[in-house]
């Protein structure tokens, strides 16, 4: 479909220089993404909001954290998918593709994780958790929980729901604005997520 053609955005994202507050910010989240995310765009009409959240998205990325950063974007991979946000699986899975322990087999495997022999025990217990608590309503079992922790530390566990719960914001946000999805993530999510059943349907938005 032509760009003429396509639907406004239900709230346009701004300009990265709208706010000279935020003009930094966005710069450096450019160069580290290689774009700009429009569901940024949009938020930074509350600048404390993002500011806000920008804070919380850098503490649960922590490079530091224990739990591997490329899993942790399967994490939210996953638990967008039971939330049926489109535009929240293609950017975990580019950003997934991006960390050096997700490949391209791993990303496509991931919806049979639970026999998949890329996927330890330890993963699989995470990722059933994040499929469950990415439903509405919360679908994680005690005995999910029990398995969670066979295979992961209480630090590790609150990186994993942080993971889950950022998502429960951003999957709201991202489908109740329906966000315009940037070209980058369009090509990861057709190259990689459309065998799986993915589109981007609503996020396909006309942006000037």
């Amino acid at each position: 479909m032509k760009d003429d053609m396509l639907p406004a955005p239900r709230l346009a994202p701004l300009p990265p220089d709208h706010d000279p507050d935020l003009t930094e910010y966005f710069a450096k989240l450019e160069k580290r993404n290689g774009y700009l995310p429009n569901s940024q765009l949009t938020m930074q009409r509350r600048p404390k909001l993002l500011k806000a959240y920008a804070q919380l998205s850098a503490a649960i990325w922590d490079p530091e954290g224990s739990v591997d950063l490329g899993f942790r974007r399967l994490i939210g991979h996953v638990a967008s998918r039971a939330a049926g946000c489109q535009y929240c699986m293609a950017h975990t899975a580019g950003h997934a593709l991006h960390s050096e322990s997700v490949d391209g087999a791993k990303l496509a495997a991931v919806w049979e994780y639970r026999t998949s022999p890329l996927f330890s025990a330890a993963e699989r217990a995470a990722l059933d958790v994040a499929l469950a608590a990415g439903q509405v309503p919360n679908d994680v079992t005690d005995a999910m929980f029990a398995e969670l922790r066979k295979h992961w530390n209480e630090g590790e566990i609150v990186e994993i729901v942080a993971v889950i719960a950022l998502f429960g914001y951003l999957n709201r946000w991202n489908d109740t604005m329906a966000t315009p999805l940037e070209s980058d993530p369009v090509e990861v999510g057709e190259k990689h997520l459309a065998a799986m059943g993915w589109s981007v349907g609503k996020h396909a938005r006309r942006v000037s």
